[in-house]
């Protein structure tokens, strides 16, 4: 099995942390560092990892003002919770980038929303079939 780990350039870990917790229906806690911090499902299988701007001398996240973040990048999550996920996205928002709709590619309910630093964040129905 391969797996990735999706790292992205964030201001605050902790606010973005808690962000991501609340849209997944994780229970609030701290993540490691206040420079870095994995979200993780349930089995540890790390979802997105946040990496505060300009830590570490990694070439791609010295700075957000290098480039606009998420230009370039679709966060993609697959929920099997997706009517909970919206409930809760809708509180984190004040609106989504794109309203719940049918994708007809993959025939699942779907819809987008910006996180704390600006990324687009897709979220889509896991479908059982």
């Amino acid at each position: 099995m391969k797996r990735t780990w999706t790292i992205i350039g964030v201001a605050d870990v902790t606010k973005s942390y808690r962000w991501y917790q609340s849209l997944f229906g994780q229970p609030e806690s701290d993540p490691a560092h206040d420079y870095f911090g994995q979200i993780l499902d349930d089995d540890g299988t790390v979802l997105i990892c946040l990496h505060r701007w300009g830590d570490h001398e990694h070439p791609s996240l010295t700075s957000p003002h290098s480039a606009t973040p998420g230009n370039g990048l679709l966060l993609f999550f697959r929920v099997d919770d997706f009517d909970e996920t919206l409930s809760r996205a809708r509180q984190l928002v004040s609106e989504l980038e794109a309203e719940p709709q049918i994708n007809p590619a993959t025939s699942t309910k779907e819809f987008a929303l910006r996180d704390p630093d600006g990324y687009y964040v897709m979220v889509s129905e896991l479908n059982s079939t």
